[in-house]
């Protein structure tokens, strides 16, 4: 096998492999892109929030515990660990973990004065499923799973530099096509520099 074809099967296989992600990426993009457009569609109101439980929480925390620690050990109780962010609000005392499912996030209220404990979860919807996957990224969570995610990303951030530079190799290794792929490349660039300079 030779080098070029190679790279041919390697760009191949790998976009292959790579399809969901990919369609992930190209999806949730247009969501972003055109979200206004997609919230009419759901007649302009945000995700509804469904309550799943209430109950009272009697554990106790350690002293002057950060709300990240607070929101750890209320998700390792309900055995809801995973990627999450909290906010503690000063007015009223109560904590808002939102812990993000890829389907159907999930948020838990924790109220300290009352004890109540509310799980609720946001009704699915495609362009809010899409734009948190686009965002879903990173190793900080800490958790395997997302770091397995985070990893397959890196994956895929190879995978596009490889085929931008395996598209090249091709190109230039068939004869015919170089004087219009030249004219195609020549004019992405300008456009692309044009974007950088006026927008």
């Amino acid at each position: 096998m030779t080098a070029s074809q190679l790279v041919r099967r390697i760009h191949m296989y790998l976009a292959l492999f790579l399809t969901p992600w990919i369609l992930i990426y190209a999806l949730s993009t247009a969501a972003m892109n055109h979200r206004e457009f997609f919230r009419e569609q759901y007649g302009g109101e945000p995700a509804a929030w469904e309550k799943l439980s209430e109950t009272s929480y009697t554990g106790a925390f350690p002293d002057g515990a950060s709300p990240e620690v607070i929101a750890g050990q209320l998700l390792a109780g309900l055995d809801k660990e995973g990627y999450h962010r909290v906010r503690y609000s000063q007015d009223d005392g109560i904590y808002t973990i939102n812990r993000h499912f890829a389907v159907n996030p999930e948020r838990i209220i924790y109220d300290p004065g009352s004890g109540k404990l509310t799980i609720e979860r946001q009704a699915f919807r495609a362009p809010v499923f899409l734009e948190q996957m686009h965002r879903r990224r990173g190793f900080q969570a800490g958790f395997p799973v997302e770091n397995a995610w985070a990893f397959s990303v890196d994956l895929v951030i190879v995978a596009l530099v490889f085929w931008v530079i395996s598209g090249v190799w091709m190109w230039w290794g068939v004869r015919p096509t170089r004087k219009w792929g030249a004219i195609c490349a020549a004019s992405g660039i300008v456009i692309f520099a044009l974007f950088l300079a006026t927008i």
